[in-house]
């Protein structure tokens, strides 16, 4: 298992926030690597939705964790040719208000299980990449619920 996570303050109530983050199709606008996302079935637990990464691989993601209007989370699974099904990555995006400054805590978290130790390995690698891009939608997501 591969763990990285970044918080930062958003200067904006946590509905705001949310409003944001629980919506599928708002993820290509704030979650770096995520090029198109859509909604396949259901709402809050257990939604699924088809999110395509800005390379062109496509991942069909169910919603794991759901508590409005603090915690989203969902599993990715690796799919298509030579896809192995121990392959998978976990997103969750965990919203507190911040009682001293005013506005919102927002920590995301990446959880990867690599199919693999080569693909681990390879994935250790890409770790500072995997942070930055957490701190780029980190970035992103305060403009965008900033501006609400």
């Amino acid at each position: 298992m591969i763990l990285v996570e970044r918080s930062a303050h958003v200067a904006a109530p946590v509905e705001a926030v949310w409003d944001v983050v629980q919506r599928a199709e708002q993820l290509p606008a704030w979650l770096a690597g995520v090029r198109a996302a859509e909604v396949l079935s259901g709402e809050g637990f257990g939604r699924r939705q088809l999110v395509q990464a800005g390379r062109g691989a496509a991942h069909e993601a169910e919603v794991i964790a759901y508590q409005e209007p603090t915690l989203i989370g969902w599993r990715e699974r690796a799919k298509g040719a030579g896809a192995r099904a121990e392959a998978r990555t976990e997103i969750y995006v965990q919203l507190t208000a911040d009682e001293e400054q005013g506005g919102t805590v927002v920590r995301l978290i990446v959880v990867r299980w690599p199919a693999g130790p080569v693909k681990a390995a390879l994935l250790r690698l890409g770790l500072r990449r995997v942070g930055a891009d957490l701190e780029d939608s980190l970035a992103r997501l305060t403009d965008l619920a900033a501006v609400g």
